[in-house]
């Protein structure tokens, strides 16, 4: 990806990233589904100025929307990172 505004979506925010981030530091972010885990760690050190010591990765395949007519469909796939960040950094989300 050229551009790193297009890597980070948007904050996934559930009781499992809201877990992870009190225990262990970690930010759970959407991500672009072409993006590397390079690109993730460039851009959340440059847009959100945190250190980063490690990122991983999950990809997540579309859910296909049946219904009883013809009109019928897939949601998009999409990626998610677990982005962990230095000891004592911290991220505010809400």
């Amino acid at each position: 990806m050229n551009d790193i505004h297009d890597v980070i979506k948007k904050p996934r925010i559930s009781e499992k990233a809201t877990l992870l981030h009190e225990t262990s530091g970690e930010v759970v972010l959407e991500v672009a589904v072409k993006a590397t885990k390079i690109e993730i760690r460039q851009a959340v050190e440059k847009l959100l100025g945190k250190k980063v010591v490690a990122v991983r990765t999950a990809n997540y395949d579309g859910k296909e929307r049946r219904k009883r007519t013809k009109n019928h469909g897939v949601s998009p796939s999409w990626k998610k990172a677990y982005v962990k960040l230095a000891p004592g950094e911290s991220l505010e989300l809400v």
